[in-house]
């Protein structure tokens, strides 16, 4: 009895091996007793039974205008319809749904895009109800049928500065702010300089004092002209001689204005 069981499991190992299509049937099973029993089905398969004699015979295709993402169920879904707003963008596949779209001016409600809505345009947002705002104070939308965003608060680099505040279609305006440079830091000189400033500064500094002084003297001699300068008797021999010669000229210089007198009056007696 076991040797029969033994060789029915085999010819059916062999059956589901060689009998089964790649693509067909179940795709992933094991022997429960006399039946096999299937796991998985292959894309597009949905399962007829959970065990039986036969593996081919426990799954089976999606019929048409429907599909299965599930490799276990036991039926497959209903491709969806594009109707009313919703256009049709691709078909339904034994393992996919039909692919919709909207119509021009409209976008998707959901991430199926079972149903239309009106597309929020820049400087918008959509609503809960499907309709669309323009952007609250402090936000903006530089795309279509999106959240918008608040403006930014500061410039994205560190060498910028703010020139614009935002409004509902764009964010905040920065500029780039000119690269000031290294910072030079000046030379102290040394001593040997300071020494040399020093000197010239002293030097200058004489040199202005000496010409002011030349100036107001010269200045003062032209109001107050100079007078004749009387010098003391002198011991020195030749200054004596000097001065006896001027004394004893002024004694004949007076002798003879004596004598001119003189003769005036003698003369005016005798013409009397």
């Amino acid at each position: 009895m076991a040797v029969v069981m033994l060789a029915l499991a085999l010819g059916l190992l062999l059956q589901g091996c060689y009998s089964i299509p790649t693509n067909k049937g179940c795709m992933d099973w094991y022997l429960k007793g006399d039946d096999a029993c299937c796991k998985t089905c292959h894309p597009g398969h949905r399962m007829v039974k959970k065990c039986g004699p036969r593996v081919l015979d426990l799954c089976t295709p999606c019929e048409p205008e429907t599909f299965t993402l599930s490799f276990n169920e036991f039926s497959c879904d209903t491709c969806s319809q594009c109707a009313g707003a919703l256009v049709l963008k691709k078909n339904c596949t034994p393992t996919s749904d039909t692919v919709c779209g909207c119509k021009e001016g409209l976008t998707c409600g959901d991430a199926r895009c079972s149903f239309c809505v009106e597309k929020c345009l820049k400087g918008q947002e959509p609503t809960d109800d499907g309709s669309c705002r323009p952007c609250p104070d402090g936000t903006f939308n530089d795309r279509s049928h999106l959240k918008c965003k608040p403006w930014s608060t500061m410039c994205l680099k560190p060498n910028q500065r703010i020139v614009a505040k935002g409004d509902a279609f764009t964010d905040i305006t920065c500029v780039d702010v000119p690269d000031p440079g290294p910072v030079v830091k000046p030379q102290t000189p040394d001593n040997a300089d300071i020494s040399w400033l020093l000197v010239i500064s002293l030097i200058a500094g004489v040199a202005v004092i000496f010409i002011v002084t030349v100036v107001v003297t010269i200045a003062r001699s032209k109001k107050n002209p100079k007078k004749p300068i009387i010098r003391p008797p002198s011991d020195d021999p030749q200054t004596l001689i000097a001065i006896e010669c001027s004394f004893h000229e002024a004694e004949q210089e007076r002798g003879s204005s004596s004598e001119s007198l003189d003769s005036q009056d003698s003369s005016g007696l005798l013409v009397r």
